[in-house]
This record gives structure tokens, C-alpha cells and sequence, in this order.
């Protein structure tokens, strides 16, 4: 479970409320069923109609992704596993990882090791699993485009709420306190909208797109890997090649740990 989009969320909703209690408004005037109607069923209506319906039926599973937590191996993890295959490899060729294949739980990895010991050519190897990873990708993009869309219906469809709670108050200009009252619960649609729109659908885009981004990232260190290891390169070029990826503080406590161990040793 993504912790932070459920902590965001809170924290979104106190601020809303806290704000309303610290300016004096009661936060009982949040509860207008018209308001809601409004903003979350407009911009529900306003999605259907910029998508097509196998794009919209996709909306639950992309809600999965927001507050799933996706399953992607830290590279601290690959770096010793590519350098065992690479050992593999050399000592016994590349057939020898056959095995290591069928253990694989990452699919797209697995496809690509069994590429590799299947010997087909690096070029061969390196676009089919790059045009994976921009398939997924333009998948991912479309998720984020769709919450984007939304973020930008709901400030607006806020405005339409309040035009039309205005002409309703308008019908009471003879009686001045149900008038404050009716002003006050029109502007309620342009607060959900504002709300929604800024807290939740710009952000969980926002969200959508950075896990995308990590996953392809991930992908291709996994994909230098596997032709690194069908290339015959040593170990440590390998362990190199790869720590590069990572951030300098996580590779300083790598070689921290290497040279721990060679103490030990």
C-alpha cells in the first residue's frame, strides 16, 4: 500500500477543514449534496466525454496503481544478481543461465534473460525490449492524462456550481439571512472544485507519471544489464556499469560494504 497518497489526502482534507474552523465558517457547511453532485459527477461526465470507453474502464485499475505499492527490485538487489549471472556466464556460458530464467519473478527480466540465452543479437535484443518500455509508457501517460484532464474540469465545473447555487439565492432577495446563507453554500461547489482539482487529480497525474518513470527507469538498468552479461564483460565492469545508476551516497555505503567485506574476508 502507497502510504502517501492516503496521508496526502488526509492531510489535504484537515487543512480544508482546519482553514475553514481558523477563519470562523462552520465545516457543516461542507456537507452541500448539490455541491458534490455537481463537481464529482461533472467531472465523471466531463471524463467520459474526452475518452473513449475502453480508456475509461481502465480509471479503477489506475486507482490500484495511485494506492498500490508497485512491486519494482531496488537496483542494490539487481547489482549482485547481474554479477552472479555474469560469473555464470563466463565460466560456463550462457546456456548455463537457463535455470536462473524459470527463477526470474520480474517478467519483462525473464523474457530478456531467456533472449539472452536463446543468443539472439544485442540490436535485436536492446529494440524489442525498448519498444516494451515506451508501449508501457505510453500506457502509464495515458492514466496521468485522464487525472490531468479531470484536474482541469473540476475548478471550472466549481465556477458552473456556483453560477447556479447564485441564481437560486437570487430567488430570496426578500428575505436577507436565507440570502447570506444561499451565497455562502454557492460558493461551495467552487471550493470542492478548487480542492479536487489542485489536491487530488493534478497530483495523483503527478504520482502516475513519477511511478512510470521509475518503472522504465528500472527496466532499462535491467535491460543494460542482461546485454552487459550476453556481452562477456567482466564482473567488475558490470558491478561498475551499474552502480553508475545509482545515487552517490548509496554508492559510497556500496563500496563501503565491499570493503567491509574484503576485511572480513
Amino acid at each position: 500500500m502507497d502510504k502517501t497518497s492516503w496521508i496526502g489526502i488526509l492531510m489535504g482534507l484537515l487543512v480544508l477543514v482546519g482553514g475553514m474552523i481558523l477563519k470562523g465558517s462552520d465545516p457543516i457547511a461542507l456537507y452541500n449534496p448539490a455541491a458534490l453532485v455537481i463537481i464529482f459527477g461533472g467531472t465523471a461526465a466531463s471524463i467520459m466525454i474526452a475518452f473513449p470507453g475502453d480508456e475509461v474502464k481502465k480509471i479503477p485499475s489506475l486507482f490500484k496503481v495511485l494506492f498500490g505499492e508497485v512491486k519494482i527490485m531496488p537496483l542494490r538487489e539487481m547489482i549482485p544478481m547481474f554479477t552472479e549471472w555474469a560469473m555464470v556466464a563466463r565460466k560456463e556460458g550462457l546456456l548455463a543461465l537457463e535455470d536462473r530464467a524459470e527463477e526470474v519473478e520480474d517478467p519483462f527480466l525473464q523474457r530478456g534473460l531467456k533472449m539472452v540465452v536463446d543468443g539472439q543479437p544485442q540490436e535485436y535484443i536492446r529494440e524489442l525490449m525498448e519498444e516494451e518500455i515506451a508501449a508501457m509508457q505510453d500506457r502509464h501517460e495515458l492514466g496521468a492524462k485522464i487525472f490531468s484532464q479531470a484536474g482541469t474540469y473540476a475548478p471550472t465545473l466549481g465556477v458552473l456550481g456556483a453560477v447556479i447555487g447564485l441564481v437560486a439565492a437570487l430567488g430570496h432577495l426578500d428575505d436577507v439571512a436565507l440570502l447570506g446563507k444561499s451565497i455562502s453554500a454557492a460558493f461551495i461547489a467552487t471550493l470542492f472544485g478548487i480542492f479536487t482539482g489542485y489536491v487530488l487529480w493534478h497530483p495523483f497525474a503527478n504520482k502516475l507519471k513519477r511511478k512510470s518513470e521509475q518503472e522504465a527507469r528500472t527496466k532499462q538498468i535491467m535491460l543494460e544489464g542482461l546485454l552487459a552479461v550476453q556481452e562477456g564483460l567482466p564482473v567488475r565492469t558490470i558491478e561498475e556499469k551499474l552502480l553508475t545508476y545509482l545515487p552517490a551516497k548509496d554508492r559510497i555505503l556500496k563500496e563501503e560494504e565491499k570493503v567491509g567485506a574484503r576485511v572480513e574476508a
